[in-house]
């Protein structure tokens, strides 16, 4: 029972925060609608993901660090799945800084392709520690 109390105050306060992230989300674009500087936008919708990601893997990772363990990075899994997430949230990011040419398959997917692979990011990284 304390086990799913524990995931379920989890549950809520990433609902909350998800809550707040949209609201957030909702006054930059509003904002940037009046002044037209999307960058804050832009960079929003590419970091929040990745902050989301960081927070479905945090509660198991403190279930982790109450076993005392020797800490290891698994080097594989980072290079083979969160690099090239992380990749994807800067080709967008560098896209809109007119750095980098607009990517094809980022026109493709749009804004879900980068939500989704900031979300693997984040949650990559922190699943890259181990015991």
């Amino acid at each position: 029972m304390k086990r799913f109390f524990y995931y379920f105050a989890w549950s809520i306060g990433i609902g909350l925060i998800i809550y707040l992230g949209m609201k957030w989300e909702f006054q930059l674009k509003e904002t940037a609608s009046m002044n037209f500087n999307i960058l804050p936008v832009v960079l929003f919708s590419a970091i929040f993901p990745i902050v989301l990601g960081m927070l479905l893997r945090l509660p198991q990772l403190f279930i982790e660090i109450k076993e005392s363990k020797k800490w290891s990075f698994d080097w594989t899994k980072f290079l083979a799945v969160a690099l090239p997430a992380l990749l994807i949230v800067v080709l967008y990011i560098l896209s809109y800084l007119a750095i980098v040419p607009v990517v094809h398959f980022l026109l493709i997917g749009g804004q879900t392709l980068v939500t989704v692979a900031g979300i693997i990011f984040g949650y990559t990284l922190l699943d890259s520690f181990k015991k």
